[in-house]
């Protein structure tokens, strides 16, 4: 295990696509899986009873469910003398229920033993993802495959790791906590600051941030550090918020803990979207590049940005060709068709995420639809071959647009 790798959070992991008899539900309401030689490199050679493990299904957009549950690791024939027959065997529960046949399953083992069986809707952005996560490049079967973290494919934890793993649910062990609570000190007890105000914050806490020569890491470094920062001041103010407790009158008060928890997830959802627009807009300025930010332009749409601003979107005899819109979203999902909506004089849309190995089925939905999409350079490697050679980056689309901005 290395800090700051994948090794910290996972040792290794079983890989397979299920197959018609493994999800049938008519068929039996308990489920096993053979227990061949990559399974065995995770479970051992003894017998586990009732070991727990967490269910995890993740499809489409922001579905998902997480079920803790238990499963049996045994040898059928452990009393035979000269043969063995492991099997994992679990009950059903809704993670299963909901597979497909071709659904894709990892079972991941972490450091401490903690299991995850996680099931992934087949040809999704979360089966991408897991994949390029995991360093699977070998087709996968309907037979489990092993693959070591600990002895093969252990990336450094960076941004698109730190994402897909938040996005398992997966909490990041911060090395630097304590510069991180010198610079949140301030806000601790008062709570959190404007959008803005921690932006600059953020911003002014990275020293070797190139925001001219280098946009794309820049910006992927300002981003990193401001969700440090928030999910550390985060930390704080839920745990003063729970050891007060949610009481009305003596009594426990449920729907004060409901509304409590409902707005730490608004929250954590709103606040990355702003702070991206923040940065970006910061990234422009740096750049002279001229820009609107939110104005309404037909049917009360508000574009993240226009190029090179309102005014000359609003004249009629400005030509469209040297117009530009920039839709900004930090997780596309199925939202992206709502750029398209948006500044009607433009045809060609740009849209700024920060999502990793987003599927190639949306990929190519987005380029029939005149959507060119815009990553950091350094997200560009989770997506195949074929997609990076669309893909733009920031540093290319601020070129595109001050070229714009320089025949006028």
């Amino acid at each position: 295990m290395k800090k700051g790798f994948l090794s910290q959070y996972f040792i290794g992991i079983a890989i397979k696509k299920l197959s018609l008899v493994e999800v049938d539900i008519q068929r039996s309401n308990q489920h096993e899986f053979n227990g061949s030689k990559p399974l065995r490199n995770l479970f051992g050679s003894e017998r586990l009873n009732e070991y727990p493990v967490t269910f995890v299904w993740l499809g489409d957009e922001n579905e998902g469910i997480s079920e803790e549950g238990k499963v049996t690791w045994y040898d059928a024939r452990e009393k035979h003398p000269t043969r063995s027959e492991w099997r994992l065997y679990f009950k059903s529960n809704p993670v299963i229920d909901w597979a497909q046949e071709g659904d894709l399953l990892i079972v991941a083992k972490r450091p401490n033993d903690q299991v995850y069986m996680i099931v992934v809707k087949a040809d999704s952005t979360f089966e991408n993802q897991l994949l390029w996560l995991f360093g699977v490049n070998d087709e996968i079967s309907y037979n489990f495959n092993f693959q070591s973290i600990v002895d093969g494919h252990d990336p450094k934890v960076d941004f698109a790791v730190r994402y897909i793993l938040e996005e398992m649910g997966i909490e990041i062990q911060e090395p630097d906590s304590i510069l991180l609570d010198t610079l949140i000190e301030p806000y601790i007890d008062k709570g959190f600051p404007s959008t803005k105000e921690f932006s600059i914050l953020a911003r002014k806490s990275v020293n070797d941030s190139c925001p001219i020569e280098q946009p794309d890491l820049t910006l992927v470094k300002w981003m990193e550090q401001e969700e440090k920062l928030f999910k550390r001041l985060e930390r704080y103010i839920v745990h003063d918020k729970l050891e007060q407790g949610f009481y009305n009158s003596g009594e426990t008060d449920v729907e004060d803990f409901i509304k409590f928890s409902l707005s730490v997830h608004n929250r954590r959802k709103s606040r990355v979207g702003h702070a991206l627009e923040n940065h970006l807009q910061e990234i422009f300025k740096q750049n002279s590049i001229k820009h609107s930010r939110g104005q309404i332009t037909e049917n009360k749409s508000k574009p993240d940005f226009l190029f090179p601003d309102i005014t000359y979107y609003r004249d009629p005899k400005f030509p469209k060709n040297n117009l530009t819109m920039l839709g900004v979203k930090s997780t596309c999902k199925d939202r992206w068709r709502q750029v398209l909506a948006e500044a009607n004089r433009i045809k060609t849309k740009h849209l700024f995420t920060l999502e990793p190995g987003i599927s190639e089925n949306q990929t190519t939905e987005m380029q029939s639809s005149n959507l060119r999409l815009i990553l950091p350079q350094p997200l560009h490697e989770t997506y195949s071959s074929t997609q990076q050679t669309w893909l733009m980056n920031l540093e290319g689309f601020i070129n595109l647009v001050r070229e714009r901005q320089e025949s006028y």
